[in-house]
């Protein structure tokens, strides 16, 4: 199965379906990609769209709604998800500044997560406010 993203104007995704290969012309990105467009058109969904992978072989990342297109990167790209994270040019995905403790974790935790005031991990295991 294709993966295709309709993106608006500003080059964010609006929504995500699913095209059957044989209506791709059975072929693989990017030959797929127009052949996938003119499928989407012709079944009346209109727009702007671009094929995504399912398991980011092309495109860096699956597009998801609320992704944005970078054109020059050719790539999809979650949204920013707090200020003090990074872009990694490679991989277009987002990084914190601090990385996430390498611990090994159980099903009873330790569980983290990224706390923009303290601007560190927070361990988040014995919280009970969640």
């Amino acid at each position: 199965m294709a993966h295709f993203a309709k993106i608006n104007e500003e080059n964010i995704v609006q929504q995500v379906i699913v095209v059957n290969n044989s209506d791709c012309g059975g072929l693989e990105f990017p030959e797929s990609e127009s052949i996938g467009q003119s499928f989407i058109n012709s079944i009346g969904l209109t727009g702007t769209w671009k094929q995504t992978s399912y398991n980011s072989n092309f495109r860096k990342n699956y597009a998801g709604i609320g992704y944005s297109f970078d054109e020059s990167r050719d790539a999809f790209m979650a949204p920013q998800p707090y200020n003090s994270w990074t872009l990694n040019v490679e991989t277009c995905e987002w990084e914190a500044p601090v990385p996430k403790p390498d611990v090994e974790i159980t099903p009873t935790g330790p569980f983290f997560e990224w706390n923009e005031e303290l601007g560190d991990w927070e361990d988040i295991t014995l919280r009970t406010d969640i």
